[in-house]
């Protein structure tokens, strides 16, 4: 029998729903489960040599929810306290849409997270500015809206900066960055305030949003994260380096591909 082209075309559009729905399975049942840590060495412009070899532990991107259950995050904090970092920071987006059933079950699942310097967080889109803050500070975790503090460490003075997601202009970071010691840490959970932090010469920024694209594809890559300066890892611009952690929970759909959960244990060093 002659096989026509309709045949064909039906053939292929079968392989590729199938290869999508397997896909699809394996990102919903397997990956998104499979936590790992990132570890990662940090080049700090201008870090005080006392300061190299300190190591910052960072979650972000928690997305507690009904894909996302407290038991899991608080899997992952406990992951992330095996690793016993000196500082813990946290990225934002502790639930999904503001959902506030989550909020303090998400804190509750944080609190047994611990670092001899502290922590310390700031709040991402999905987030709101009353709640989800005064569930984060009841547990002891220090939430930086709009703010700055001052730490000593080994004698060193280190500066941390958290921004909301919604502050964006220069205009209303620089004022945060003045009188600030040499060594700043830049808490923001968009990526694209790479921009601001580089013309204002902060050494580095952490952040999340990303996902770390959550889906990404063969040869094209994270279609969803092509809009930002840097998808996942490090990267660098001028003096200023940024870290950006695919984070632990998914949004939209519950399903990674190709990037894996992950808390990140981060270890600054002279450049």
């Amino acid at each position: 029998m002659a096989i026509t082209r309709r045949a064909v075309l039906r053939a292929f559009a079968a392989a590729t729903a199938g290869a999508i729905g397997g896909a699809g399975a394996y990102g919903y049942f397997d990956e998104r489960h499979k936590l790992t840590v990132e570890r990662a060495d940090i080049p700090v412009a201008g870090l005080p040599p006392s300061l190299a070899g300190l190591r910052i532990g960072f979650i972000t991107d928690i997305h507690c929810s009904r894909w996302f259950s407290p038991e899991d995050v608080h899997r992952a904090a406990s992951r992330l306290n095996d690793e016993r970092p000196d500082l813990i920071f946290l990225g934002g987006d502790y639930v999904t849409w503001g959902d506030r059933r989550y909020v303090q079950p998400s804190a509750e699942a944080l609190a047994s997270l611990s670092a001899p310097y502290g922590l310390f967080g700031i709040l991402g889109n999905h987030d709101d500015d009353r709640e989800m803050p005064a569930a984060l500070a009841t547990r002891g975790i220090a939430v930086l809206r709009d703010a700055r503090t001052r730490l000593t460490i080994r004698n060193e003075v280190i500066d941390l900066v958290g921004i909301r997601f919604w502050t964006k202009r220069h205009v209303d970071i620089a004022p945060l960055m003045r009188g600030t010691s040499r060594t700043v840490i830049f808490l923001a959970h968009d990526p694209r305030r790479l921009t601001e932090a580089a013309a204002l010469n902060v050494p580095l920024m952490l952040s999340g949003h990303t996902h770390g694209g959550q889906v990404v594809l063969p040869l094209v890559g994270a279609v969803a994260a092509q809009k930002f300066p840097v998808v996942a890892g490090i990267g660098r611009r001028d003096r200023t380096t940024v870290f950006v952690s695919r984070g632990i929970g998914t949004v939209y759909v519950p399903v990674r591909i190709n990037c894996p959960p992950e808390v990140a244990v981060l270890t600054l060093k002279s450049v």
